[in-house]
């Protein structure tokens, strides 16, 4: 059998990112500057949000949320055991162990009922993930905070993987008080890396001017950008707050300008990979086909999460392992926090969370990337589906 090479989430760069970024090497400014305030523009139009600020990373976004409203030890902040280790390593570097909240069963999105009932007077913050591009449940989420009468509980969205996604018919961007995107080199539209928060309310719990203050908090506390301060005459600047390093650099922002052009066309792509494989597997007693589209939500098709029924742990392993043979990339999507050696640390135990880890234990995601072809589609489910047969026939 002719072996083939099929990565798991290659970039997706043609001449048009290319362009852009000599255009930013060439103008001599290349850090965060008027391409970073441009990309700002287009994602806040993009997301129907009020405010945008770029960053380096969706990780930095959390974060300088959490410090803006000085969330600290003493404080709780909730969120899901079924994500990436940045959700929660931003509240521990806040100094706060987070509360952990398993998802529903059957679903990677937290359950909004056992969130309900881990709130507490401390609770400042709740952060839920959209996992795969496919949006939690916004409203269900307020509704939570209403009925607690807790409303002033600050509700994080890390939207990194949901940049795209529709959510009640409007892209998501603007249903949480924040919500935070990634633009990870993995992710559908890229920045090599990157990040952005998104958000409506500038005067959010009393502040006079929320945008600029992330700016600021983003940039050492330095009370002008960059830019600014290079002008001549103006090297006079102040440090307002002990503030992080993390502003977006022109050169990113070049790159995601570029992809934002072309990026519903590279959404269409990935949602003909996804067919490909749903219209393989459908018919298959042992596929638990992943969330797609309802009447409120569609995904942004980031990532294949495909659960495999009557699969133990250690047969899907086999199988990751017998397509790497075969030359196809695939991954886990997500191990659970609990299982890691720092969350074991900290006291969390995989088995508070049964549902997080019967998600994970027969979970494969499938390669999905706007360069993928259709053929090769094909040829990673007929393997998949011929390689499982296989191992469950033992």
């Amino acid at each position: 059998m002719k072996i083939k090479n099929i990565p798991f989430s290659p970039p997706d760069i043609t001449d048009a990112e290319k362009k852009l970024v000599m255009e930013v090497l060439d103008s001599g400014w290349i850090t965060t500057g008027p391409k970073t305030a441009e990309f700002e523009d287009k994602i806040s139009k993009y997301c129907k949000a009020n405010n945008t600020v770029a960053l380096a990373s969706a990780s930095a976004g959390l974060e300088l949320i959490l410090k803006v409203f000085n969330i600290a030890e003493g404080d709780e902040v909730i969120t899901t055991p079924y994500t990436y280790t940045a959700t929660a390593n931003v509240i521990v570097h806040r100094g706060i162990k987070p509360t952990f909240v398993d998802v529903k069963e059957g679903s990677f999105l937290i359950d909004e009922q056992k969130l309900g009932m881990a709130i507490t007077p401390k609770t400042k913050a709740i952060i839920t993930v959209d996992i795969a591009g496919v949006p939690v449940d916004y409203d269900a989420i307020k509704a939570v905070l209403k009925e607690k009468n807790r409303e002033d509980i600050i509700f994080i969205s890390d939207s990194a993987h949901s940049f795209g996604a529709i959510y009640k018919g409007e892209k998501v961007g603007s249903q949480a008080d924040f919500n935070v995107f990634s633009f990870h080199a993995v992710k559908n539209l890229i920045t090599a890396e990157g990040g952005a928060i998104t958000f409506n309310d500038n005067n959010f719990k009393g502040k006079e001017n929320l945008l600029k203050e992330f700016k600021i908090t983003s940039l050492q506390g330095q009370s002008k950008d960059a830019l600014a301060k290079m002008k001549a005459g103006a090297w006079k600047y102040d440090i307002i707050t002990d503030g992080m390093k993390c502003n977006m650099t022109d050169i990113n922002a070049a790159i995601g300008l570029a992809q934002l052009q072309r990026y519903e066309g590279m959404l269409i792509k990935r949602k003909a990979i996804f067919e490909v494989y749903t219209k393989a597997l459908e018919t298959k007693s042992w596929a638990i086909i992943p969330f797609i589209k309802d009447e409120n939500k569609e995904t942004s098709y980031h990532l294949y999460t495909l659960r495999l029924k009557g699969c133990k742990e250690a047969q899907r392993d086999e199988l990751i392992q017998k397509l790497a043979d075969l030359g196809i990339a695939t991954n886990v999507h997500f191990t659970p926090l609990p299982m890691f050696t720092l969350y074991k640390n900290l006291g969390y135990s995989i088995e508070d969370y049964p549902n997080a880890y019967n998600q994970y234990a027969n979970e494969i995601t499938l390669p999905v990337y706007s360069t993928l072809k259709l053929e090769d589609a094909e040829y990673v489910v007929k393997e998949l589906i011929r390689c499982l047969e296989e191992i469950m026939s033992k």
